[in-house]
């Protein structure tokens, strides 16, 4: 089997491989807290007859160790791993060749030696979250500024409390939200944000100047999201504080931050940003990871109301102790990290997962797969 790195538009190097439409001499194995749906593994095995198919019920981010069951004698023969934050080493699986994650961030593997130090594939879950976690930021955006928290304080006092202001509700029609980082949660956001009648700016840290470089190539729940990368009336770019800075200065009524944690995006918004939001009272709403968030800044942002408000999914720390400030902050929302929870979540990873079987088989570039220069 020819075997040539290339290097992709991304960076990373990729293994282009000769076609094999059976998957001849492959082995995959299925390390998930879950069972396939009915006929899953079947159908892999009649897709690709050469693939010898395992599954494990196994949760690894719960078990502080992998699946005990697996012998050192099964885990060198396996070439396909679908997992969770825990790996076997290079010298367990020496014939590993394609790890699909179980998660859209890959934050975890960024120092992992089968990452950083073997020419394995990684490639994340990004795609299956954007239907749920859009819902949740539009949601928990609305039912701010709707004052549902409020009324549902009132409803287990037992207290009606009507307002006779017909005027003390500022709805979404031209609103406008800031997204930094327009992946595929980013999108499906712009897409519910715009059928509400908000205008949308997008931000990136590549420039996306043609219509092609706008394009969306991960996994994509059919007829959702922005494939084409039209929604933004204005588009953002850059890695340096002042290009950040400029868009977050660009009268946002929601920053949505759903950008990955990495070197670069640890303590991304700080005082200095928290503060240039005070000029429109910005509403910000994060869902992408806790660090990227200084949070004793945004405590101050919030009891200063120098921000209008804020819907948190993550924090940091994770999970936020039961005597943090935060909890007690002026006009927050917090969820324990469950915005992408979805009953579709399983078969959208496999979808995914499937998508990358037949890339390998027929020697494609795999999808969704974590750059090494970019980390994620």
């Amino acid at each position: 089997m020819r075997n040539v790195l290339i290097e992709n538009p991304s960076g990373t190097p990729v293994a282009e491989m000769a076609t094999n439409k059976d998957l001849a001499g492959h082995k995959i194995l299925l390390i998930v807290p879950w069972d396939p749906p009915a006929g899953y593994v079947d159908g892999l095995r009649k897709t690709y007859p050469g693939l010898k198919v395992f599954h494990i019920r196994w949760d690894t981010w719960s078990k502080p160790d992998l699946p005990p069951n697996i012998t050192p004698e099964d885990w060198k023969t396996v070439t396909i791993l679908l997992i969770g934050p825990k790996f076997p080493t290079r010298e367990q699986a020496p014939r590993l060749q394609l790890v699909q994650l179980q998660s859209a961030g890959a934050n975890y593997i960024l120092n992992n030696p089968l990452f950083t130090e073997t020419d394995i594939a990684f490639c994340t879950a990004n795609g299956v979250h954007p239907p749920q976690i859009a819902e949740w930021v539009i949601s928990t955006y609305l039912a701010f500024q709707h004052n549902i928290p409020t009324f549902l304080e009132h409803q287990k006092a037992h207290r009606w409390e009507h307002s006779y202001d017909d005027s003390d509700t500022q709805d979404a029609v031209n609103q406008r939200v800031g997204i930094l980082g327009y992946g595929s949660i980013g999108r499906q956001v712009a897409r519910i944000a715009k059928a509400i009648g908000m205008e949308v700016y997008a931000y990136t840290n590549r420039p996306r100047p043609t219509p092609e470089s706008r394009r969306d190539h991960s996994y994509i729940v059919p007829g959702l999201g922005d494939p084409d990368g039209t929604l933004p009336s204005k588009w953002f770019s850059g890695t340096k504080p002042e290009e950040i800075n400029e868009f977050l200065s660009a009268d946002l009524d929601l920053l949505v931050l759903a950008v990955p944690l990495t070197p670069q995006t640890q303590g991304l918004i700080a005082a200095p940003q928290l503060k240039l939001l005070q000029k429109n009272h910005t509403f910000v709403s994060n869902i992408g990871r806790g660090p990227v968030v200084n949070t004793d800044d945004l405590v101050v942002a919030l009891n200063e109301e120098w921000i209008r408000g804020a819907a948190l999914d993550v924090t940091d720390p994770e999970p936020l102790p039961k005597d943090h400030p935060l909890w007690d902050a002026k006009n927050v929302i917090i969820t324990p990290h469950v915005s992408g929870n979805s009953t579709s979540y399983n078969r959208r990873l496999l979808d995914i997962l499937d998508i990358n079987l037949k890339n390998l088989s027929e020697g494609k570039e795999f999808m969704n797969r974590v750059s090494k220069k970019r980390g994620y």
